[in-house]
């Protein structure tokens, strides 16, 4: 296979010499372990953050704001990376997150704490999508599947390592920490990548006009429905006010983003996103993995814990041995699409993952903990064979000029499935457990009372029956994404030759 890069993204590769793109690796992979951290690490440091700041009944904000920030900038990080280069935007959300970061240290109340989180996110978004736009930019097709493995490996044991590390923090430092650690590796990252990166200049008058409403519009728009989405069910009732307003409010701005966007000249989200048969059918099948991953790292290790009686650090691990295998199915991909295309290779992983997802509710009750285990463990290697054909397939079929756009769909698009997700599987949850032991019981509280030793064996066969339903939920989630790929996306990506 000869270089298939776009003459811009060969000037990327070139001007940073292989010395140097070492270094850049390193940076990249610095910048993906801190966005990946800061989505976990602050999990186990609640109590601790409470009992200082006050604000219990608003302290999942925490998470939400940070994930609402990542998720509606994504698509505007990626249309401003393919209009002024890759490396300003990196360092624009480099310093950005450092700067939420720091703030979020001298934080004196629980309010002040979720705006600087929501500050941090929206330099973690620049994060995410611009490190998966540069490692595609700075290797040929032959090379890319090493360095997205390398960053899948980052992503998945800062996940793994993000509540331990937290909880060592506050129980034998200060929570603050958990903030101010960010700061030392953000700032080494920040310096490998000023040093080390190199573009080509771009002319100014070669630079397309920023379309700046459409970039508020659609912040506003996805911050509206994604918050109606995180917090209807928990924070308010679905059918009430607040829910109803946000959902309308959503919609309405979705109707004048639209119209937007339309009369742009260069918009954020543009039409070929969707009109090119390769990536609509990628988001799609990147939405249902983003729906499908809910299933085990949210409902994993309550199973885990009430159903095994495990330990939390046992019901850890249950959960952790899928970021084991999927980056290394990730690597080893490349030998099987490089065989049978990038397609077929997604397809056999999702069509794989179904089949695991739809055998969790099989399992014996109670069962043994490595029953989970080599479930998960199989689900690991069968979504790295899913995701990452699908990632680099994608950003090969465009050109520089097109590729941050590009990944930052498919990226929006994972983020927007998982919001979606904990939504929805948490409402299937929560509604078995009420028909089981009756409305007044939800999966919160009914978790709290086996924690108190007050549960009876009717309490976790109910929790096992909630968990099954959304892994078979999850397999239905899978199944989707196996025939989109079938009908929708093209048998052979096209792949671009110079």
């Amino acid at each position: 296979m000869g270089d298939t890069r776009p003459a811009a993204a060969q000037d990327t590769a070139e001007q940073t010499a292989p010395d140097r793109r070492g270094a850049v690796v390193a940076a990249l992979m610095l910048a993906m372990a801190l966005a990946a951290l800061d989505s976990t690490i602050v999990s186990t440091a609640v109590p601790q953050i409470v009992g200082d700041l006050g604000g219990f009944s608003v302290f999942s904000w925490l998470f939400s704001g940070y994930l609402l920030a990542v998720t509606v900038t994504l698509p505007v990080y990626g249309k401003l990376s393919d209009t002024f280069g890759r490396k300003p935007v990196l360092v624009a959300g480099a310093v950005l997150f450092l700067l939420g970061s720091l703030l979020c240290a001298l934080a004196w109340n629980m309010a002040a704490l979720i705006a600087f989180r929501i500050v941090q996110g929206l330099g973690g978004g620049a994060l995410q999508g611009t490190v998966q736009t540069l490692a595609a930019d700075l290797y040929p097709l032959e090379q890319r599947p090493k360095i997205q493995a390398r960053l899948s490996t980052v992503w998945a044991v800062s996940a793994v390592a993000g509540p331990g590390l937290g909880g060592v923090l506050a129980a034998y430092a200060d929570w603050r920490w958990i903030f101010l650690i960010n700061l030392p590796i953000g700032a080494v990252a920040l310096w490998l990548i000023v040093r080390h990166l190199h573009e080509p200049q771009r002319q100014p008058a070669a630079r397309a006009r920023v379309d700046w409403a459409g970039a508020l519009t659609v912040f506003a728009c996805g911050g509206a429905l994604l918050t109606a989405l995180v917090q209807g069910g928990v924070a308010w009732d679905w059918l009430s006010a607040p829910s109803l307003a946000l959902l309308g409010t959503g919609l309405a701005l979705l109707v004048l983003f639209l119209r937007v966007e339309r009369r742009a000249e260069e918009p954020i989200i543009p039409g070929w996103v969707w009109r090119r048969r390769t990536i609509a059918a990628v988001n799609l099948a990147l939405g249902a993995l983003g729906l499908l991953m809910v299933a085990p790292t949210v409902f994993l290790p309550t199973y885990a814990q009430s159903v095994l009686g495990l330990a939390p650090v046992a019901a850890g691990f249950v959960l952790s041995v899928w970021t084991l295998s999927w980056p290394i199915s990730a690597a080893l991909s490349q030998h099987v699409y490089r065989r049978i295309g990038f397609r077929h290779t997604a397809m056999l992983g999702i069509g794989t993952a179904a089949l695991i997802l739809f055998a969790f509710p099989f399992l014996p009750y109670p069962g043994e903990a490595w029953q989970p285990t080599l479930l998960m463990l199989l689900l690991g290697a069968a979504l790295g064979l899913f995701q990452l054909p699908l990632i680099v397939g994608v950003q090969s079929t465009v050109g520089w000029e097109e590729r941050g756009t590009a990944t930052a769909s498919i990226l929006f698009c994972r983020q927007t499935g998982q919001t979606v997700g904990a939504a929805l599987f948490g409402a299937v949850a929560n509604g078995v457990l009420a028909a089981r032991l009756g409305d007044a019981n939800d999966l919160e509280a009914v978790t709290s009372a086996l924690d108190a030793g007050t549960a009876a064996e009717s309490t976790r066969r109910a929790i096992a029956d909630a968990v099954h339903a959304v892994y078979l939920g999850a397999a239905g989630a899978a199944a989707l994404a196996f025939l989109v790929l079938l009908i929708l996306a093209p048998r052979k990506f096209p792949v671009l030759k110079d």
